[in-house]
């Protein structure tokens, strides 16, 4: 698929998208789905917020791209990836048509339409102006790690296994969300933030570590070492920089607090290394991989893993998105989701080393990409594919000077 690039201003500088739809689908990707029964109102348990804040978020992305007017037909881009996007989600939803009795259709398929429309939304959204938008995306991770790290600190506390999340989200998620700030941190302050946020990556180090998520732990050290050795030699020393002060940091709440030290040694010590314990994952990816043999060509159909293996086991899914796609897509569904990873990595691939708020991006997507692992449901992967949108339209779109962004111009702030 080609897409004419957006320009809004006659004089040929890209426009300055609206800050409400930047927020409005990032709080409805962080959110995830989250319901108001967590908050204690049980009687709008039923309420999605998703599609509230969708319903919001979506008008306010249409208003926006109609201040924009297209350049002429010899700008147009290559938008492959999305379009195979698109294809391989519809695929996971019709595939409802073959699920066995006892699957969650509905369920799963809104989950796979909420997040297709977030990451058409944000790419449309941020092609206008793309570095733009990655900077608020960036400032925004950075914010909700904040919040979340001081929420699980202050307010909620250990939770099962004494591990720690925050409101109401599980450990898997907190940790995401901890390692996704400390990414963003290290990014905005390589672009010119002020050197104070960094006292925010002991915060995020030692609430990672808290969560007791090995798989995004290991997934966190995996894409920190990759970009490392990718990227350039300031890439090297600040990646050298940030593993040494959170081991720093982690190491010293080891020492000073009781907490932290029950969770490295009971988690990580105890469970992992002396007893083998890998919460039953060798056993579930072994039924998905099993289910995905006996439907080889399409699947078991949407949530057939539940169906046939989860309302015996009590496992309601794969935790594994590649096992899961394969076990419920079949050879169609691996094949679709390949063709669309291929083509964004040749989208994304002519990006320079040297644009940190691709590389940040790129590195994000990567790290949802890797813990979805090890954990998470489809829904699960969405900070992905927002992550990979944005970045794309980076490459893409990005090309063009992008004017400064108002809401965060504070020559202090941002470069």
């Amino acid at each position: 698929m080609t897409a004419p690039a957006f320009q809004a201003s006659p004089s040929g500088r890209p426009t300055t998208p609206l800050l409400a739809p930047t927020l409005a689908l990032l709080l409805v990707a962080i959110g995830g789905s989250y319901t108001l029964d967590r908050a204690g109102l049980s009687a709008l348990a039923w309420l999605d917020l998703r599609v509230v804040g969708l319903a919001v978020a979506l008008p306010l992305v249409w208003l926006d791209l109609r201040q924009v007017r297209r350049l002429p037909a010899d700008r147009r881009r290559p938008e492959g990836w999305l379009v195979a996007a698109m294809v391989f989600f519809l695929f996971q939803i019709a595939s409802a048509a073959w699920a066995p009795p006892g699957a969650r259709v509905g369920a799963d398929a809104l989950d796979i339409i909420c997040m297709g429309l977030l990451t058409v939304a944000l790419y449309l959204h941020a092609r206008q102006n793309p570095r733009v938008v990655a900077r608020r995306l960036l400032w925004f991770l950075w914010g909700t790690g904040v919040v979340f790290g001081l929420g699980a600190l202050l307010l909620t506390g250990a939770g099962a296994q004494g591990r720690f999340a925050a409101f109401g989200g599980g450990p898997n998620v907190f940790v995401r969300i901890e390692m996704l700030a400390m990414l963003a941190v290290a990014a905005l302050v390589i672009t010119g933030a002020r050197r104070a946020l960094l006292w925010s990556v002991p915060l995020f180090g030692v609430c990672a570590v808290l969560s007791g998520s090995r798989g995004g732990l290991v997934a966190g050290i995996l894409v920190g070492l990759a970009a490392a050795l990718v990227g350039g030699r300031r890439a090297r020393r600040i990646a050298l920089t940030a593993m040494v002060g959170v081991c720093a940091s982690v190491a010293v709440a080891y020492v000073v607090s009781p907490t932290v030290a029950n969770v490295i040694q009971t988690r990580f010590v105890q469970q992992t290394t002396q007893q083998g314990y890998d919460s039953s994952r060798r056993t579930v990816w072994r039924q998905a991989a099993e289910l995905a043999t006996q439907h080889p060509l399409a699947g078991s159909g949407l949530d057939g893993f539940y169906a046939l293996i989860g309302t015996t086991t009590g496992i309601e899914y794969p935790h594994n998105y590649v096992l899961a796609v394969a076990a419920e897509g079949g050879v169609l569904g691996l094949a679709l989701f390949s063709i669309t990873l291929a083509l964004w990595v040749r989208t994304i691939r002519t990006a320079p080393l040297r644009d940190v708020e691709t590389a940040a991006l790129v590195a994000a997507a990567a790290y949802i990409a890797v813990a979805s692992l090890f954990s998470g449901n489809y829904y699960d992967s969405r900070l992905a594919w927002c992550c990979a949108a944005v970045a794309a339209a980076m490459v893409v779109h990005g090309r063009q000077a992008a004017e400064p962004d108002p809401v965060l111009s504070d020559s202090a702030a941002v470069r």
